[in-house]
């Protein structure tokens, strides 16, 4: 799956929490994409925010450096 697809995708999922506080959201993509994007997606992702190419809303990037620094990814 492209980059772009998958910020597309990350970027939804942050949008659907923007209700909550801003460390909640956070939490919740985080959360998500641990529990529901396949590993290659989540390593896809890492590697987007490394690489600063794609467009990730701010609340994704945290919890993307999240998951990068959990070594999940």
């Amino acid at each position: 799956m492209s980059p772009e697809k998958l910020a597309y995708m990350a970027n939804q999922i942050a949008r659907f929490f923007t209700h909550q506080t801003h460390a909640q959201a956070v939490a919740s993509v985080e959360d998500h994409i641990r529990k529901f994007w396949d590993p290659r997606m989540r390593r896809e992702i890492v590697a987007s925010l490394d690489d600063g190419q794609t467009k990730l809303d701010p609340v994704v990037k945290e919890a993307v450096a999240r998951l990068h620094d959990s070594q999940v990814a």
